[in-house]
């Protein structure tokens, strides 16, 4: 029998049990199928014993490293002449972004309207569901295990080294009405057309970011409010939780999630990808809503049947990015659903000891439809979906996104410092 046909048989089985929540398997109309384990099946329908489903994606991690295509790609990538394009089915991709950016000012290939910039994002090449275990996974730290241990840091090492620098247009995001002729980049229709938007936030009353308690006490509600006022059909907006990102911090960056506190990020994600799909983005609603698992926001008090009862009904995932200040280096950049609507997303399976989370990559294509805030001022809070509960093709169902090096700012140029705050709102 094939580990999906005994995932789809366990799923009536943890449903009576009520130990695990088994999302409902869904795709969006006119997307193909995407590129994942157990046909896109959670792996919570192979939990055991509140394990999540772990064990069972450890094993086929383990499986996908001892079938070597992984690593074979890896050393393709890293065998290539140095400095030479390296041709994928998409076009030539870059292993540094320096190489990538030489290319586009040598070929100037590409047509940068106003406002816009050509500039290197880096995709993944590998087009197989990816494994990463967590730094908090007990399996780090099992001494009955440390050839286990070995594979799966190789793994982790090898994701780097399956990613590519390709060229791409970015375009001004404040122009989108240029593009999509009488919408508005500020509007909620924007969201949903686009996945992308801006809202404001002329003044907030938070005097700290790097606070993590003044964070949630004050800047919480005023993202809920920004965003029940943003989508007027909204009846409610949970903001759960939020990064702050300055690679020039020099205080205290550690992360006690115990206590709420993020920390501060040092790194910008450079990755295309996107951090919810079909799955988790159910997943990490209910968890919310019935356990406040990872909630740093307003605790939630639903029952099972509650919680039902609220999913039933339209809700969406954002990410709300505020700067502290200017942005002048490493800004977001946002890629509109139109763009990739029928491209298969690639899962990427973040393994904790009691869950897997469902992450998301895409492979190239030279006409994504890129969007950027030039110099995003501290009033300018952009916004991307994550996930829309919706799924029969009349609303954009995510974006995805990255960060970027801006090859127009000076060298002197002072890196992004901003906070990212995670929300639901539901309909």
């Amino acid at each position: 029998m094939s580990q999906t046909k005994v995932a789809e048989n366990n799923v009536a089985a943890i449903a009576q049990s009520a130990s695990a929540y088994v999302p409902p398997l869904q795709r969006t109309a006119g997307q193909p199928p995407p590129i994942a384990a157990n046909g896109g099946l959670s792996y919570m329908s192979f939990d055991r014993g509140g394990d999540g489903g772990t064990a069972a994606a450890i094993a086929d991690a383990l499986e996908q490293i001892a079938d070597g295509e992984g690593q074979r790609v890896a050393d393709r990538v890293s065998n290539a002449p140095p400095g030479a394009p390296i041709e994928t089915r998409w076009g030539p991709g870059f292993r540094k972004y320096e190489e990538c950016m030489d290319h586009i000012r040598r070929t100037n290939p590409l047509k940068v309207p106003e406002g816009g910039v050509a500039l290197p994002l880096p995709y993944t090449v590998y087009e197989r569901p990816t494994y990463s275990i967590v730094p908090s996974n007990a399996i780090w730290r099992d001494p009955a295990r440390p050839e286990v241990a070995a594979l799966l840091r190789q793994n982790e090492q090898n994701n780097k080294r399956r990613d590519l620098w390709f060229p791409q247009v970015i375009r001004d995001a404040r122009r989108i009405g240029e593009y999509h002729p009488g919408l508005s980049p500020t509007s909620a229709e924007c969201m949903d057309r686009l996945g992308v938007s801006l809202a404001h936030l002329d003044s907030s009353k938070c005097a700290n970011f790097y606070d993590a308690a003044e964070v949630e006490r004050v800047f919480y509600p005023e993202i809920e409010k920004l965003l029940l006022d943003f989508f007027p059909d909204a009846t409610d907006a949970l903001v759960y939780n939020h990064d702050v990102f300055d690679k020039d911090y020099t205080g205290d960056r550690t992360e006690d999630q115990a206590h709420k506190n993020p920390g501060v990020n040092a790194r910008y994600a450079t990755l295309v990808h996107n951090d919810l799909n079909d799955n988790s983005g159910r997943v990490r609603c209910r968890e919310l809503l019935t356990k406040n698992l990872r909630n740093f926001g307003r605790e939630q008090h639903y029952t099972e049947a509650e919680a039902d009862q609220k999913m039933s009904r339209r809700f969406m995932s954002i990410n709300l990015a505020k700067p502290m200040e200017t942005v002048e280096q490493f800004p977001f950049v946002l890629c509109a659903w139109p763009s990739f609507a029928d491209q298969p997303y690639i899962t990427n399976y973040r393994i904790y000891d009691d869950r897997v989370g469902e992450t998301t990559r895409f492979t190239y294509r030279p006409d994504h439809e890129w969007y950027w805030f030039p110099r995003q001022k501290p009033n300018e809070v952009s916004m991307l979906k994550c996930y829309d509960s919706v799924t029969d093709g009349s609303v954009s169902r995510w974006s995805f996104h990255t960060a970027c090096i801006d090859p127009t700012a000076p060298t002197d140029a002072r890196n992004r410092k901003n906070v990212v705050v995670r929300a639901y709102v539901f309909f």
